[in-house]
């Protein structure tokens, strides 16, 4: 098995031989953003717009990144090739850096920025083909102005919170509700339900990070003739939709059958989420690198 490397600041090394510092805020503090980027065929998918989510959040937190966009995705190329990984998932992360043990911010002199190449197997096979299971988790969505929805950072404890929910009740994911009540995402995935042929979704106020396999299915979906909206969603519209489907990066499409213990209705995956993941499939083989 060939030696796994990690780009780490500038240089690619052996990934037993990569190092963050303890004293480094992403560690001591969740303080930093990361992005988890797929790549299909020696294409890497949607590079720009996880790049642009990437340097938008790390604005929000006002966290510096010593590269340039162009600088880290050569970095993602890089490791891709290095790791012998034409299709694999990449993870993409800055840190705050070194600093003291207090949570001054400022005092860190510089972020830390690596990139990891491995494959990625998420949920069964099977499940997509048939559906998934998925708890509704007593856990909320973080509250927006407590810590930015749009911000990817490494404090992920929210999100871990509701994904043990969800191991401890044996099923993959966990569907999030925001403080008002409302179903904001779930603990890895944004989510959409579809009703009487129109695909909804929560929108980005109710409190959830903006996906960009989500914007993708939204575009594909219009390209496709299917009414779009994004609007506050409740549990019960869930229950009650004639579909639900997840997205994410690492996810890609699948298909919700069962929330709780109630089935979304026949129990079987629906035409409009086959469709999409049809012309989702066939983006993935014809897009060019963007």
């Amino acid at each position: 098995m060939a030696e796994k490397h990690v780009w780490l600041e500038g240089e690619l090394i052996p990934a037993d031989q990569a190092r963050v510092s303890v004293f480094d805020h992403g560690l001591l503090y969740g303080d930093g953003v990361f992005e988890g980027i797929r790549a299909y065929g020696g294409r890497v998918f949607k590079l720009h717009s996880h790049l642009t989510r990437l340097f938008d959040g790390a604005g929000r937190i006002n966290l510096k990144i010593n590269w340039t966009p162009e600088q880290l995705a050569e970095a993602i190329r890089q490791t891709l090739a290095a790791n012998d990984l034409p299709s694999g998932y990449v993870r993409l992360c800055v840190t705050r850096g070194v600093g003291t043990l207090g949570l001054n911010p400022y005092l860190c002199d510089r972020s830390c920025t690596f990139v990891i190449a491995d494959s990625i197997t998420l949920y069964p096979a099977e499940m997509y083909e048939k559906g998934m299971p998925i708890i509704t988790a007593a856990t909320i969505r973080n509250h927006p102005r407590a810590l930015d929805p749009a911000v990817k950072s490494l404090n992920y404890l929210n999100n871990i919170r509701a994904k043990m929910e969800a191991i401890q009740a044996d099923v993959p994911e966990a569907l999030m509700l925001n403080h008002e009540g409302y179903v904001a995402e779930c603990t890895g995935d944004n989510i959409f339900l579809v009703r009487d042929g129109v695909l909804r979704t929560p929108p980005l106020s109710a409190g959830l990070l903006p996906g960009i396999t989500r914007a993708c299915v939204i575009d594909l979906a219009r390209a496709e003739g299917i009414d779009v909206v994004e609007e506050d969603l409740m549990l019960q519209q869930f229950l009650d939709a004639d579909e639900v489907l997840l997205t994410g990066t690492a996810a890609e499409i699948v298909p919700v059958t069962r929330i709780d213990d109630h089935v979304i209705a026949d129990g079987n995956p629906g035409s409009i989420t086959t469709r999409l993941t049809a012309a989702f499939r066939d983006l993935l083989t014809h897009a060019p690198e963007d």
